[in-house]
């Protein structure tokens, strides 16, 4: 069994795509946004970008799933290498899957959204200059460009390779 990280900025698909993966897999899927802790979700609802000590506690309890279930699909922002490496702490086999897309791209998504709590255009450009992005040896890489379902058959053509 596998495992696997969707990652990138918020908007990118992560949820959407993560979902989808899971399901063709056969694999359970957990969103990183349920698993915030009630004070990050409001500082976002304020629109105030978490930083490294807001997300200590929530890269350990994701870490503790992908721990506790030989197969998954987390969709986690997983934004710096630092994190992506508190993601996979302890636990082998790990696929990332990187949703990139460009600013303008993922901004028109996140106005199309309703009853995130996310909230504004800072601090996605926040998430943007926090990300560092992941080498294609470390990751899949995903245009977001295109539509969900040619994003899906392209990252499960990815993830089917090895």
């Amino acid at each position: 069994m596998k495992r696997i990280i969707v990652l990138g900025v918020s908007g990118s698909g992560k949820s959407l795509i993560g979902q989808q993966v899971a399901d063709h897999f056969g694999y359970p899927f957990f969103d990183g946004d349920d698993f915030h802790s009630d004070a990050n979700v409001e500082k976002m609802r304020q629109g105030m970008p978490l930083n490294d000590d807001d997300r200590e506690g929530w890269l350990i309890t994701l870490n503790q799933l992908l721990i506790d279930n030989p197969a998954a699909v987390l969709a986690c922002s997983a934004l710096k290498p630092k994190y992506r490496t508190a993601l996979r702490q302890g636990v082998d086999e790990v696929k990332l899957l990187y949703l990139k897309g460009d600013i303008e791209t993922i901004w028109q998504r996140h106005q199309q959204r309703d009853g995130h709590f996310f909230n504004g255009r800072a601090m996605l450009e926040s998430q943007f200059e926090a990300l560092v992005e992941p080498t294609e040896n470390e990751a899949f890489v995903v245009d977001i460009a295109h539509d969900a379902k040619t994003v899906l058959q392209h990252a499960i053509k990815l993830l089917s390779t090895e």
